[in-house]
């Protein structure tokens, strides 16, 4: 068995459970068994969740793809009315973020993200042979509905298998996985879209069918691929367990939460830093979305064709992975993750401050100004998804306010279906001063939480949250990062 003594990962100073309890002595782990389990867990634990994620967004964004295929005309859409079918996706997918998470606490994360993707393929397949533009509204509602839990539950369970300075790449390939459908969404209806005509739909309607056909498929395959809890991790054999429950604990230092009692919801639904977490979620996801449902169309007005519009999305993404991917192994290596936060903001905000001034620039300039935009928010999103994630203690801790930034932060995926006005089109002047104003509101309570953070771990470091060592043994061990022990990482 892999045992050995639990240190505050930033102070280096040992805790016990309560005041009177000596510490207890164990003895070191092997490093080098250490890195061949990370990289075993890498195998195991990252393609399914962010394969089947690059399904799930493709399947929330291919109606920005199908826009420009024809389904406003077959659907005699008017006016905001693919803004509407954007917004309502937000209505359920917000609001059943938390409970989705709690559920994932008890069921098996294999059974649950399986069944519900096998919900939103199903409900895609619908997309496809709507009729009318109230049937398209019931399906997106629905569609919301049943995504809401994939995003925030794989973040959950991957932040449960690595250390904190070992999540930011990890959750930044998963979330590339977005970009990649992004690119691959742009070709995929470029392909799908030469089967305009077959059976009688036109290409349009071949996007939903296929993509919702082939997520059904992969999410029966995903219950035999998504792996379990650590404790229950069945690629691991009992040595190993142990030796990962070893490897995180040293780094968590006592910082459970393993009960969801009283105290502790009032410990987690008031702590500021989730909802200092949602409103930098909010300024970013913006942009994110924006990106998403708007490229194609911002493309083909700048005077290309549907088509080419298409394929000249895939350069875009391409060059966000690229950047993302740098970003992370930086923010990880340095143990740090406010600097590329604002990295990725000051990018956006060049790239938005072309635009805004598109008129008095060649098409080439906007074509850049996007790549800019779309790199600013990818390095961004990821970094601060982490960096709430690597401030949170406990089991539960971590579920709710993962749902919780990332339910309630995804308003702005409300904002971003709104404020690209079909009368503005090209300059969309609302869309994209909006846009950047939510980005600095991003930046500046991304200021505020790094303030707070360094403050909070002063107070930590002078001993004046020690009077925590004398609460009750029970209340003591189910404190979450409010443990004196914690230190904050910023």
């Amino acid at each position: 068995m892999y045992k050995q003594s639990v240190v505050s990962a930033s102070s280096g100073r040992k805790s016990s459970s309560s005041a009177d309890e000596p510490n207890q002595q164990i003895e070191p782990v092997d490093r080098a068994a250490e890195k061949s389990l990370i990289r075993k867990c890498d195998l195991h634990v990252l393609p399914p969740v962010a394969f089947l994620y690059m399904l799930a967004f493709l399947d929330r964004i291919n109606i920005g793809n199908a826009r420009i295929q024809g389904l406003e005309k077959d659907l005699n859409m008017r006016g905001q009315d693919f803004n509407i079918a954007l917004c309502v996706f937000f209505i359920l997918y917000i609001i059943c973020e938390v409970p989705s998470n709690l559920l994932l606490r008890k069921i098996a994360p294999s059974t649950w993200l399986s069944i519900i993707m096998v919900c939103w393929g199903i409900i895609t397949v619908c997309m496809g042979f709507t009729q009318s533009f109230a049937g398209l509204l019931v399906c997106r509602i629905f569609l919301g509905m049943c995504e809401a839990g994939f995003f925030p539950g794989c973040v959950y369970l991957i932040s449960m298998y690595y250390r904190r300075h070992e999540l930011q790449q990890r959750v930044t390939l998963f979330f590339c996985t977005t970009i990649i459908a992004g690119a691959f969404s742009g070709l995929l209806a470029y392909a799908i879209a030469n089967m305009s005509g077959l059976g009688g739909y036109n290409g349009w309607r071949w996007i939903f069918i296929i993509e919702g056909v082939i997520t059904i498929f992969a999410a029966a395959c995903g219950k035999y691929l998504i792996v379990d809890w650590p404790e229950t991790a069945k690629f691991l054999n009992s040595e190993e367990r142990d030796l990962l429950l070893c490897h995180l604990q040293e780094d968590a230092a006592e910082a459970k939460m393993d009960r969801l009692d009283t105290k502790s919801k009032l410990r987690v639904f008031g702590d500021w830093k989730i909802y200092t977490g949602i409103i930098i979620y909010f300024g970013v996801v913006n942009t994110g979305y924006s990106i998403s449902f708007f490229t194609p169309t911002i493309l083909k007005q700048l005077g290309w064709t549907s088509v080419r519009a298409q394929i000249l999305t895939i350069p875009i993404y391409a060059c966000s992975v690229v950047a993302t991917i740098i970003v992370a192994f930086w923010s990880d290596r340095l143990r740090h993750r406010y600097i590329f936060a604002m990295l990725g903001i000051l990018l956006a905000t060049i790239g938005y401050g072309i635009l805004l001034a598109q008129e008095y620039v060649p098409v080439s300039a906007r074509y850049i100004a996007v790549f800019l935009v779309a790199a600013g928010a990818n390095i961004t999103q990821p970094v601060v998804l982490v960096w709430l994630n690597n401030n949170m203690g406990g089991h539960y801790k971590r579920s709710i306010s993962a749902a919780m930034q990332i339910g309630f932060g995804n308003c702005g995926g409300i904002v971003a279906s709104n404020i690209y006005i079909t009368t503005q089109a090209p300059s969309y002047k609302v869309g994209f001063g909006l846009s950047l104003a939510l980005m600095w509101i991003c930046g500046l309570a991304c200021t505020v939480f790094l303030i707070g953070l360094r403050m909070e771990n002063i107070k930590r470091d002078r001993g004046e949250r020690d009077d925590r060592y004398n609460l009750p043994k029970e209340e003591l061990e189910n404190l979450g990062d409010d443990h004196p022990s914690f230190r904050f990482t910023y």
